[in-house]
């Protein structure tokens, strides 16, 4: 996947690969002497791309997942690691970290738009809400992750359970697959794009109103699409602005490279230029991109403003 919206958009993604991988693939390492190497999975956790959703997207709904971006050839990682295992485990739960191999999980990578590491991205109910680069000393980490929990712990009563001393939160059990989407997530996989559609489209037949097969038919068109994403696009249309395939191709550029207000306003703009099947070709394109993210996501609803005022 060449980078995603946002983390909804990686859920059924996630799913799909949450079953157990083809015998022989190579297990996730973590850094020598590290608290996720010696088996310590109540604080910190080595992630996969199987185990993302669980991880990060479900745990991240009871308390705070603070996303470590590493790499074994990384030093400024060798430093920073261990300053945040050794945070994570004073802080008895209150935040778990998750050590996630970008070399390893290069869609997790794209999904954080990751350019330099370590990075560290801290996720809550699913989303990213906040994140730094760069191996910062362990006074300033313990600041910015607290600056972190004095921010939630309204909103995460698991913070004060672990600081007052109460056990870990527990683990969010996983739903039931639906079995019907278990051959959809399996052409998904093994990147089989018109089959994983055929198989949601079957759905849908029989389930018009069916939003879990609606959303995963929109991921699936854009990640087939952002597979070959060109980063050199936005450049070619911004040469050429009345050039609505080179506009389109750009905004699915720049969506997967998460500059999500950039391609939102490019197809904008693109609207108010247009007329006629031109115009309609962009407007649903545009749609199709909101259709990728939570529909109370804020940038959508100022997109869908600023759609409403090029249209009328």
């Amino acid at each position: 996947m060449a980078g995603a919206v946002d983390l909804s958009a990686l859920k059924a993604r996630a799913e799909a690969a949450g079953r157990p991988g083809p015998a022989g693939a190579p297990a996730q390492s973590a850094p020598p002497g590290s608290a996720s190497a010696a088996g310590d999975g109540r604080f910190v956790v080595d992630v996969t791309e199987q185990t993302f959703q669980a991880e990060v997207l479900e745990r991240s709904l009871q308390v705070p997942v603070v996303v470590d971006l590493w790499a074994t050839w990384c030093g400024p990682c060798k430093q920073l690691s261990p300053v945040l295992e050794r945070l994570a485990a004073a802080g008895n739960g209150a935040w778990v970290l998750a050590k996630i191999d970008v070399d390893a999980n290069p869609r997790i990578s794209q999904a954080f738009g990751v350019q330099s590491i370590p990075m560290v991205v801290a996720v809550v109910g699913g989303q990213p809400v906040d994140a730094f680069n760069g191996a910062m000393p362990e006074p300033q980490v313990r600041e910015w992750i607290s600056r972190l929990l004095d921010a939630l712990r309204d909103r995460m009563p698991a913070i004060r359970e672990a600081e007052e001393g109460g056990s870990a939160p527990a683990e969010v059990e996983e739903e039931p697959e639906d079995p019907r989407f278990a051959a959809a997530e399996e052409a998904l996989e093994q990147g089989d794009y018109d089959g994983a559609e055929a198989f949601y489209q079957a759905i849908l037949a029989q389930e018009p109103a069916n939003e879990q097969a609606q959303a995963a038919i929109a991921q699936v068109r854009f990640l087939e699409r952002a597979e070959s994403a060109d980063p050199d696009a936005p450049a070619r249309a911004d040469a050429d602005p009345d050039d609505v395939d080179a506009q389109l191709a750009a905004a699915d550029t720049e969506l997967a490279l998460d500059r999500v207000d950039a391609a939102f306003a490019r197809l904008v703009a693109a609207v108010a230029r247009t007329a006629g099947a031109d115009r309609d070709r962009v407007r649903e394109h545009l749609v199709g991109l909101f259709e990728l993210f939570p529909p109370d996501d804020q940038r959508v609803t100022a997109a869908r403003r600023a759609l409403a005022r090029a249209l009328f």
